[in-house]
């Protein structure tokens, strides 16, 4: 995919996710739209999978396909009017959602100060195996 494209799936993902949590806030969006919404959110934040993501390539398996599933579902289960209209709001929401750069910074220095620290103790840690 070029750059372009990147974005605007990107976007396109982020209008989506919001265009769900819109949906699930709708009276005329059915309780097992709303339930199926729920799970899929509380299993995409959750730190427990079926399959640990820490086992190589088959840990994000489960993510790669239940997520999208439960996201297929619960479209489905959305009557298209509802659902048509939470993504117009969710678009324009979303393009009207000021670009925060700084705050972004910050986070990526957060996490690089994070994972600088967890090298340094793992690098002092085999640096103590080995001189014993």
């Amino acid at each position: 995919m070029k750059n372009g494209a990147w974005k605007k799936w990107a976007t396109s993902l982020i209008s989506n996710i919001y265009a769900l949590y819109l949906a699930s806030r709708d009276a005329r969006v059915p309780i097992l739209a709303k339930f199926i919404i729920g799970l899929v959110v509380a299993y995409a934040v959750s730190p427990i999978d079926l399959i640990p993501d820490f086992i190589p390539f088959i840990g994000y398996l489960d993510d790669l396909f239940l997520l999208p599933l439960g996201i297929w579902l619960a479209i489905h289960l959305i009557p298209q009017e509802v659902w048509r209209e939470c993504q117009a709001l969710a678009m324009k929401r979303v393009s009207e959602m000021p670009r925060n750069y700084r705050g972004a910074t910050v986070i990526v220095v957060i996490w690089l100060l994070v994972i600088t620290g967890f090298i340094l103790l793992a690098w002092q840690f085999v640096s103590g195996i080995k001189s014993t």
